[in-house]
């Protein structure tokens, strides 16, 4: 655990997986400007690099984040400014002009504080395992602001318009029990095992033809933000790229074979 007052984003490589620590464990994880320029480096360095399949966001100590450390953002905040350089991946995946956006697979694990930024993360993963002693608010209208990290957004595709509201306007706690019937996590695991999880899904994602991975979870996210109508355009086109690779005729090989296939993301 870092002793650095700003604290530190932490990147370990297990395989083909990118796990990305938040490491500020004094100040309950609370993000520093230092710490947010980090996390995009993370990020970007999971899109860069062929060999990464998946990444696993998690956090050292008790909890995953009390949010945007305030004193130390507020001046970055009335500004206007961004905290990415351009070019780099954004850990919030908006779409913000300049930014670029995560093509691979995320899985989150939290415990304890969610609350703001926290809860914005996860919601821009793909996939959340959340301890069952979690603590989650999305209460920046309790601070004089608004979310902007994707929440406004995020929450009530998931959950709907008054299911989304009830927390965003009043910025109210949540337990993981909640989030899991509101579609926020996917799963609910006793404290202690949040991580484990998210690498154990991780492991298997990985195992999978990582061009087929970003091309299923594109056509998807395609759907979502632009409509069925968009997607549908693009399934044929994909789908003849993908037959063509080597990872598909590996696909087929190992069936016949009847074995693990072994992909090679070509």
């Amino acid at each position: 655990m870092s002793d650095n007052p700003q604290g530190r984003i932490v990147c370990e490589v297990r395989g083909a997986i990118l796990c990305i620590g938040i490491d500020r464990v004094a100040k309950r994880n609370g993000f520093t400007p230092v710490m947010l320029r980090e996390l995009s480096a993370a990020y970007s360095r999971l899109e860069d690099e062929p060999g990464l399949r998946v990444g696993v966001l998690h956090a050292l100590g008790e909890h995953f984040t009390a949010g945007l450390d305030l004193p130390s953002m507020a001046e970055s905040m009335q500004r206007g400014e961004r905290m990415c350089p351009d070019g780099w991946v954004d850990p919030l995946d908006l779409g913000h002009p300049g930014l670029r956006r995560r093509s691979k697979p995320m899985v989150v694990a939290v415990q304890g504080i969610t609350f703001t930024l926290g809860l914005e993360l996860m919601l821009a993963a793909d996939m959340v395992v959340a301890a069952d002693n979690c603590r989650f608010s999305q209460l920046e209208v309790k601070r004089g602001i608004m979310p902007t990290g994707g929440a406004t957004i995020r929450m009530a595709q998931r959950a709907g318009w008054g299911n989304a509201m009830r927390y965003l306007l009043t910025g109210d706690e949540f337990d993981s029990a909640t989030a899991l019937r509101l579609n926020w996590v996917q799963e609910v695991v006793p404290v202690g095992q949040q991580l484990a999880r998210a690498l154990a899904w991780a492991d298997h994602i990985a195992a999978q033809a990582p061009l087929a991975v970003v091309a299923t979870r594109q056509n998807a996210l395609q759907a979502l933000e632009w409509g069925p109508a968009a997607a549908v355009q693009t399934l044929s086109d994909t789908q003849q790229v993908l037959s063509r690779s080597a990872d598909a005729a590996e696909g087929v090989r190992a069936f016949v074979e009847k074995r693990p296939p072994r992909f090679s993301g070509t």
